[in-house]
């Protein structure tokens, strides 16, 4: 799987704790400087790369960072969410106190749509996007040792650890059709954070409206985490009128999914009859062809 963002000049160093929105214990003696930096976004070829500050990739709405003890106690957490300036002075620097001891370091950089809660992260093991569709998610999980209050300091690189459905119309979606409703045989919306794959690999599913007008050709995204780096799915996708019925239904079996890339079903779903076929575009990896 490439690497996606990296964290530069991520350090440790002896400074006030000044996030009000963190919740972390107060007993510390050393205080931690946490900086995400400098992010590397993958482009439309395989390889290619370009470095932006985090602070200027839409993608990431919401930077969660917290600090297990070996027993799995959460010492600290912090959630910064872009659209709410009152929860950090800087988008992507966190300040904060931790004792003495071993801790695993657990950083996200997600999505999310307006009014959405971030993301819930209970330990190293496990966070979830509860009843909410999961959304494009950036992970990583280092063992931090703080043995005195020297300066410390990290240097860290984020994975992209999601897959990613488009399902992209041949024809124009009708006047009644309201959403789109994707059905998972498999896969997920929780996660582990360390090892950026599912916890749970019951399926699930994803209603999405239509924003195009009548006529138009749609697409729906969904991202789901997968239960192993290239997992096997079947798709069932239903096009919904006002009150919930299906007027369309299609599915598709065998679909393959693989972490940091994005899956195409193409096809007709407003009218009977025509083919399609879907593809792994190259918007995050190389290309994978077949038909259906």
């Amino acid at each position: 799987m490439n690497k996606i963002f990296k964290i530069s000049n991520a350090v440790i160093i002896a400074i006030s704790c000044l996030l009000a929105a963190s919740c972390c214990k107060d007993n510390g003696t050393a205080k931690v400087h946490v900086r995400v930096n400098d992010f590397t976004i993958s482009q439309e070829e395989i390889g290619t790369k370009s470095s932006t500050d985090v602070a200027d990739y839409s993608g990431v709405k919401a930077i969660t960072l917290a600090f297990y003890t070996s027993n799995g106690d959460e010492q600290c957490k912090v959630t910064q969410m872009r659209a709410d300036a009152t929860t950090y002075t800087t988008f992507g620097e966190f300040d904060l106190s931790l004792p003495m001891g071993s801790y695993t370091m657990v950083v996200l950089g997600y999505g999310l749509n307006d009014g959405e809660p971030a993301i819930t992260l209970t330990s190293p093991t496990l966070a979830t996007f509860g009843d909410n569709p999961a959304r494009e998610t950036f992970a990583y999980t280092q063992t931090v040792n703080i043995t005195n209050t020297d300066a410390v300091t990290l240097s860290a690189t984020l994975n992209r650890i999601v897959s990613k459905l488009k399902i992209h119309s041949t024809d124009g979606c009708t006047e009644n059709a309201v959403s789109v409703r994707t059905t998972l045989s498999a896969a997920g919306k929780a996660f582990n954070p360390t090892t950026g794959l599912a916890t749970s690999n019951t399926g699930f599913v994803n209603t999405l409206p239509i924003q195009s007008a009548v006529g138009n050709s749609t697409n729906s995204i969904t991202y789901l985490f997968l239960a192993t780096d290239e997992q096997t799915v079947n798709v069932t996708i239903d096009v919904l009128d006002a009150g919930g019925n299906s007027i369309s239904h299609k599915e598709v079996s065998g679909v393959p999914f693989k972490r940091n890339r994005m899956t195409v079903l193409t096809g007709s779903l407003y009218s009977s009859g025509g083919n399609g076929s879907f593809q792994v575009e190259t918007d995050w990896l190389d290309d994978y062809n077949t038909t259906f």
